[in-house]
């Protein structure tokens, strides 16, 4: 028997990209590739891309300079190394990828992936080729079912894709196009589907997740809380979460379901992005800063536990001090446990990035520092506030020393305690004795 082909897959950016990762690794599993943790001597090598922040392309072309080596020593074995670029970078860049870099064999978009394998085949017989087209089929009914067992107890789902804001800064309506929402009967397909591999937490995802709006089913209520509901009777799920969210999208029935549905978890990422409302209004976020706080108030009215995540952009085009210290104000009054905040980065093609009035990158490495400062004092504070509490911890994986293993809270902090067995897979009783930025350390519960 010929041993199988092998597949490396790097993943940049959100989670979506791991998602799609792993779909693609189904899909190329299907075809025959055994999908492998390192790209010396893989048959095959797709770099799935973000395009996010700046200077991402490069970061693309900076690799593929790297793999160059690797595929010369493939081919001075005899062998053939394919490379593909596929996400998000992909779809910014299309034919152009190919044109600076004519090692790649395959480039393919966000929406096309379910191609994959087949144009992996073209290429492996001489033809290269680029899709980024936005097709019309539903990519996922293409896709193969993932039938081997689950590396870990927590699982992503996509269920919807692509938005409809256009924030003034952003690439995503770009490159993942118009929000589409998955039909809520293949969601729950997959995630019972998951379950049966042994997932115990599903994170739904989406570029605007609380806009899902997909076909229901008749015994389930409407938007994503009814989504929501409907995962939540899967026997054997034990966790729910959801990201990324954008204000305007979170409803009565979602908040609600805070309150109503015991394994969504107390944990909510809301991006805001800053603190002024003339900021906002640049943006085109539709939102004041004074919505984002009456939203936080009342999800936390129904969910008093809860943790808030957010992102923020320090130095958009005409930020001023009397702008930021806006975004400061709001972050004292919300009060963080944790958020990602980076200094603007003008993205080809937006409205934002051809706007004068650009801020110093001197300014902004001094705003986002002060930002940085405060946020990390929330997130010290909010770790500080777990000491002593008994909670229940997903266990996911063994820690880096003897009999440690390490799990996720209620609000998605990694925590170590030590275990007598290996307890991967099943939720634990814990009582915190210490805390750090970033985890927590704990001792099994009585």
């Amino acid at each position: 028997m010929t041993e199988p082909k092998r597949a490396f897959i790097k993943s940049y950016g959100c989670q979506m990209n791991v998602y799609d990762s792993e779909r693609m690794g189904a899909a190329l599993a299907a075809d025959g590739y055994e999908i492998v943790d390192a790209p010396d001597g893989a048959d095959l090598v797709v770099l799935n891309t973000c395009h996010i922040r700046e200077k991402a392309a490069e970061k693309v072309y900076s690799e593929l300079g790297r793999l160059r080596s690797l595929r010369e020593a493939k081919e001075a074995e005899g062998g053939r190394m394919t490379l593909a670029v596929a996400g998000c970078v992909a779809q910014a860049e299309g034919a152009e990828i190919r044109s600076r870099q004519p090692l790649v064999d395959v480039v393919v978009g966000p929406q096309a992936y379910h191609r994959l394998p087949g144009m992996v085949r073209r290429a492996e017989a001489g033809q290269p080729s680029v899709d980024t087209d936005f097709p019309t089929e539903d990519k996922f009914e293409h896709l193969p079912a993932d039938r081997r067992p689950a590396r870990n107890p927590t699982a992503f789902l996509t269920v919807q894709e692509g938005c409809d804001k256009f924030c003034s800064f952003c690439v995503v309506p770009y490159t993942r196009g118009a929000e589409t929402s998955r039909p809520a009967a293949r969601i729950l397909q997959e995630a019972e589907a998951l379950v049966g591999r042994g997932v115990r937490e599903i994170t739904l995802l989406g570029q605007n997740v609380n806009a899902w709006h997909g076909e229901r089913l008749p015994d389930m209520g409407t938007g994503l809380g009814g989504l929501l509901r409907r995962l939540a009777r899967i026997e054997g799920l034990e966790r729910l979460r959801y990201t990324t969210s954008h204000p305007r999208d979170m409803d009565d029935d979602l908040i609600a379901a805070h309150a109503e549905e015991p394994k969504l978890m107390p944990y909510l990422h809301l991006p805001v992005q800053a603190g002024s409302d003339r900021v906002l209004k640049a943006m085109n976020r539709r939102h004041t800063a004074e919505d984002y706080i009456r939203l936080v108030e009342r999800i936390r009215g129904v969910r008093p536990d809860l943790a808030l995540s957010g992102d923020f952009i320090v130095g958009f085009p005409g930020e001023t001090d009397a702008d930021f210290e806006a975004t400061l104000a709001l972050v004292r009054e919300v009060r963080y446990a944790q958020a990602y905040s980076f200094k603007y980065s003008p993205r080809p093609g937006t409205p934002a990035a051809d706007r004068a009035a650009q801020v110093p990158e001197a300014l902004m490495s001094e705003r986002l520092t002060r930002l940085q400062t405060l946020l990390t004092e929330q997130q010290r504070a909010f770790q500080a506030s777990m000491l002593g509490q008994r909670m229940q911890v997903l266990v996911e994986k063994p820690g880096r020393h003897p009999g440690q293993m390490v799990g996720r809270s209620p609000w998605l902090q990694p925590v170590h305690f030590d275990a007598p067995h290996d307890t991967r897979g099943h939720l634990v009783a814990v009582e915190i004795e210490s805390t750090a930025t970033n985890s927590l350390s704990a001792r099994l519960a009585a």
